[in-house]
């Protein structure tokens, strides 16, 4: 349990560094920005080839994907229900902001350093299925309830062509599924770069870390939060008790499906002109909640 503590601890201290330093002006709010990228197209991706790569994914497996595509539709459809009363807009931004898990900035550095080789692939299989919605999904649906025309798959089609991890994901798989070993050069190239990813990932969350709570918006920020915790305590508990696979792969499931929603949804959002602040505030809150929620359920599962 210490050694728990200990290294939960540290990510949170690189949170909290990363806080610091911007508050002292050593990184600025464009700054972001190239972590970020360094994040998603360099460490993330190699991180995700030095854990996955050569590892025998069994055909039962697959059906995580599901979870992760299934998971981000329920929230979907809760967060449409959620913003019926105001609008398109408000149905557009609701239904935006509640999907979407943050598996590759947040969920994996943990799952990386805690679960080992089977947590990373766990997350990729879970990943491949989330990025669906998070990564254009909810966005191709929110944007045709705000404009009030069909959904358009050549959006999403387009934005997960885009995505890094998203097709290192589905390399990986499909290499693995086929038997086709990666080369050993490109293993050890990514295991160094791949090792990175953890630091850089949580300093990046501490960066872009920004909350601004107005009084007329709590109410929203309340329950949109809610309504995210208790389905994925519901989800938690169904993964937990219901499926047959052994405890490390279930332990990764729930600790994913506490994940903080994605971060490219103040992104997506202000694409949509819709409210950036009341975005970023219920992100940056989920991102709060998540690491409470996951310290805890590394002390208890682990």
């Amino acid at each position: 349990m210490l050694e728990i503590l200990t290294k939960a601890g540290c990510y949170i201290a690189i949170i909290l560094l990363g806080i610091a330093l911007r508050a002292a002006g050593f990184f600025k709010e464009e700054d972001f920005k190239v972590l970020s990228k360094i994040v998603v197209k360099i460490t993330l991706p190699a991180a995700i080839i030095s854990s996955a790569a050569g590892r025998e994914i069994a055909p039962d497996l697959l059906s995580i994907a599901a979870i992760g595509f299934g998971g981000g539709v329920l929230y979907m459809l809760i967060g449409y229900f959620l913003g019926r009363k105001g609008g398109k807009e408000q149905k557009a931004f609701c239904l935006l902001n509640l999907p979407g898990y943050n598996v590759g900035n947040f969920a994996l550095p943990f799952t990386q350093s805690f679960l080992g080789p089977t947590g990373v692939l766990i997350s990729c299989l879970f990943d491949v299925g989330n990025a669906f919605v998070c990564l254009g999904g909810a966005h191709g649906v929110a944007q045709a309830i705000k404009a009030g025309n069909g959904f358009d798959w050549k959006r999403v089609v387009k934005a997960l062509s885009r995505s890094v991890p998203f097709l290192v994901h589905i390399l990986v798989v499909s290499l693995n599924l086929l038997k086709v070993p990666m080369p050993g050069a490109i293993v050890s190239c990514a295991d160094i770069i791949g090792n990175a990813n953890a630091f850089l990932a949580m300093l990046m969350i501490g960066v872009g870390f920004k909350l601004t709570l107005e009084k007329e918006k709590l109410g929203m920020i309340c329950k949109m939060l809610l309504c995210r915790y208790a389905l994925a305590v519901v989800l938690a508990l169904a993964c937990w008790h219901l499926l047959p696979f052994d405890e490390t792969v279930r332990a990764t499931l729930v600790i994913l499906l506490f994940s903080p929603i994605g971060s490219a949804v103040p992104g997506f959002t202000a694409e949509l002109d819709g409210d950036v602040g009341l975005s970023c505030s219920i992100n940056s809150l989920a991102i709060v909640i998540s690491i409470v929620i996951t310290v805890v359920l590394l002390v208890t599962l682990l």
